[in-house]
């Protein structure tokens, strides 16, 4: 299991900077699996412990990140997990099955970084720190929500989503007393992750015939 720890010398930017970091993860590709095509940009509702928010994937941006995430939602992969690392005016972490920073599904994702800026709501993938993930490679699982804008890690992390309804629920989050390593007292649950289901069309009523 990798580790690290941080010089107590370390500014609090600095610190913010390293704490989206998740710290075991193996690096290896996953397998190609075929999945459905996306139409447009799928919206992932979060049922958590604390209410409920809404992320909408950002496909043309991070493609293969957003596959994967559609992935291990569909197979319940988050049921249960919790935020595990929250820093209230910076982010909320989660989707370590361990629930320490150091889990996930056993393998790493290519990092596919963008313009997209880390703004208030941006949803981005955690990883490893650069002295052992020199590619920059994201976690399989791990990834964190901003509670505030953070220019600082635009270019670092790959960002593939945005919160799009509920960032009350996540800033309320965002508000739990912590603990050692930035860990809740009481644990935040993810209950479910699935996808917003489309509205089904309305069916056109039968004109009469004419005789």
């Amino acid at each position: 299991m990798r580790e690290w720890s941080v010089p107590i010398v370390l500014s609090a930017f600095a610190l913010m900077a390293v704490a989206v970091f998740c710290f075991g993860e193996e690096n290896v590709v996953p397998p190609e699996e075929p999945q459905p095509p996306e139409e447009g940009n799928p919206v992932v509702v979060v049922e958590t412990s604390m209410g409920n928010f809404e992320i909408k994937l950002l496909t043309d941006v991070a493609p293969k990140t957003c596959e994967n995430f559609l992935k291990l939602v569909r197979k319940g992969f988050y049921d249960g997990l919790i935020f595990h690392r929250v820093i209230d005016g910076f982010i909320i972490q989660g989707g370590d099955p361990k629930g320490n920073g150091t889990g996930g599904p056993g393998y790493t994702i290519p990092a596919e970084f963008s313009k997209e800026k880390h703004l208030e709501g941006t949803v981005a993938m955690a990883r490893l720190p650069d002295q052992v993930n020199p590619k920059k490679e994201s976690s399989g699982s791990q990834f964190y929500i901003c509670l505030a804008p953070a220019p600082h890690l635009d270019g670092e992390y790959t960002i593939f989503g945005r919160v799009v309804s509920g960032m009350d629920v996540v800033h309320k989050i965002g508000k739990v007393k912590t603990g050692k390593g930035n860990r809740p007292l009481k644990p935040v649950i993810m209950k479910k992750l699935h996808l917003e289901e489309e509205p089904e069309p309305q069916q056109k009523k039968a004109k009469p015939q004419e005789k």
